[in-house]
């Protein structure tokens, strides 16, 4: 036999029971993105892998082990170039940005993009796959720290509108290059007596990134990182300000949150405001994000203040699964045709019919396969449609089909079937359905 093909590890085909989770949350993360004043953006699969090198940090987990990079086919000078499946949204949208002179609009430019794919080459975990997507929004040109109460009050009323319970926000100040380098070499010394007794990961990130070793999840370092030193604890004056700020303003949102001083994020370009959504009953992580004010001097671009999120859907997704949430109900079929012999001229009809009803925007279908007349109307049944055109060949010589109400009551059958003539069809079902609605 020849070999059966099964989807890549960590890559997933999204089938069609699922789809309408995916449509209901696109739906309502439109509806509020729009509500907040945010305009989508769509930006290529590929780009040049300094893009993430640069703003991701070359000692980022993204980096050093999680991006399919590879070299493009040479040019005509024999060059070739280094491109990478994009890994995360963020420093995409800002290379679009300043590729598009949108620092020349009115600031902040605020920008959100749904069902982007993105790529890790990490080990599959829940709610996040080597191929995953996103919902993400990035106000770009502002470090009001109102902006950054916007952007967090926008995920409440997301996850709110979604019917997501005990979801709450957990915020921290990470300092920026006035008072963060001061806090790095006071981590450092914290850390250095302990370095022989820390994973290898967090052995690395001592050199090159010590806030990082913060955010490790290597059970014997927990105590270790509950022990260290808050960044909270040493913002200079303007940080205190802004972070200040910022939780005054979510009271204004209504969102609740808790600071916790051990969130610090995982990419170099964050600066000052950071956050996580978590679910409060396990813990589990539902999103994050943070500001990221130094971003787009990384690609190359003026100094440009920014904030923003990304959310992968297949997480939130599950999430609404564990909670027992359910998308809306797909539009069932109004109308199944029949045909009651299996004469060409009969079948004509049939799909004649059916496109004529599917035009006039009246979800039909019909049988396929040339059944019998029995199994079509099992057919017609199995598909709760509320009506059956019944197209047999005494009525069609008088251009003119059988009705059926498929909910009616067997004993009513005056209301269960008339004949319609086909030039009244259209109008006639569609009267009738608008009339059951």
């Amino acid at each position: 036999m020849p070999e059966q093909f099964r989807a890549l590890q960590g890559f997933r085909d999204i089938l069609p029971d699922e789809q309408p989770y995916w449509r209901y949350f696109e739906q309502v993360a439109t509806e509020v993105a729009t509500l907040f004043g945010y305009r989508r953006i769509d930006t290529p699969l590929l780009e040049e892998t300094a893009v993430f090198r640069r703003t991701s940090g070359e000692s980022s987990d993204i980096v050093t082990k999680e991006m399919y990079t590879f070299d493009d086919r040479p040019d005509k000078e024999g060059r070739r170039q280094s491109i990478t499946l994009r890994p995360e949204a963020t420093a995409s949208v800002m290379r679009a940005y300043i590729e598009h002179g949108m620092f020349k609009l009115p600031q902040p430019v605020k920008l959100f993009y749904l069902d982007m794919a993105m790529f890790r080459r990490e080990r599959p975990q829940a709610g996040r796959y080597r191929q995953h997507h996103q919902f993400g929004c990035e106000a770009i040109g502002e470090e009001d720290p109102a902006l950054d109460a916007e952007i967090i009050g926008l995920l409440h009323e997301l996850f709110t509108r979604l019917g997501l319970k005990h979801i709450r926000a957990s915020i921290n100040s990470i300092g920026d290059q006035n008072c963060r380098p001061q806090y790095v070499e006071l981590l450092k010394e914290y850390y250095r007596p302990l370095l022989d007794d820390c994973c290898d990961d967090c052995k690395v990130r001592y050199t090159k990134n010590p806030l990082r070793m913060l955010d490790c999840k290597d059970p014997r370092d927990q105590a270790k990182i509950a022990a260290a030193p808050k960044i909270s604890e040493h913002l200079c004056e303007a940080c205190q300000a802004h972070f200040d700020a910022v939780k005054q303003y979510l009271t204004a949102y209504g969102v609740p949150y808790v600071h916790d001083p051990l969130i610090v994020r995982g990419l170099d370009y964050y600066t000052r405001t950071v956050f996580e959504f978590t679910n409060e009953k396990d813990k589990l992580a539902i999103n994050g994000g943070g500001r990221y004010d130094g971003l787009a001097e990384l690609l190359g671009g003026p100094h440009t203040p920014g904030i923003g999120f990304g959310l992968g859907i297949e997480r939130i997704i599950n999430e609404m699964k564990r909670q027992g949430i359910e998308p809306p109900p797909e539009r069932s079929t109004e109308v199944f045709v029949v045909y009651f012999d299996r004469k060409p001229e009969l079948k004509q009809a049939a799909v004649e019919i059916t496109a004529q009803l599917r035009h006039a925007g009246l979800k039909t279908e019909m049988s396929y396969g040339d059944r019998s007349r029995k199994a079509q109307l099992k057919q017609a049944n199995n598909s709760h449609a509320s009506y059956a055109v019944l197209i047999m060949e005494d009525e069609l010589t008088r251009n003119a089909v059988i009705l059926k109400n498929m909910q009616a009551e067997e004993s009513d059958l005056e209301s269960k079937q008339v004949e319609v003539d086909r030039s009244q069809l259209v109008d006639h079902l569609t009267q009738t359905l608008n009339q059951g609605q």
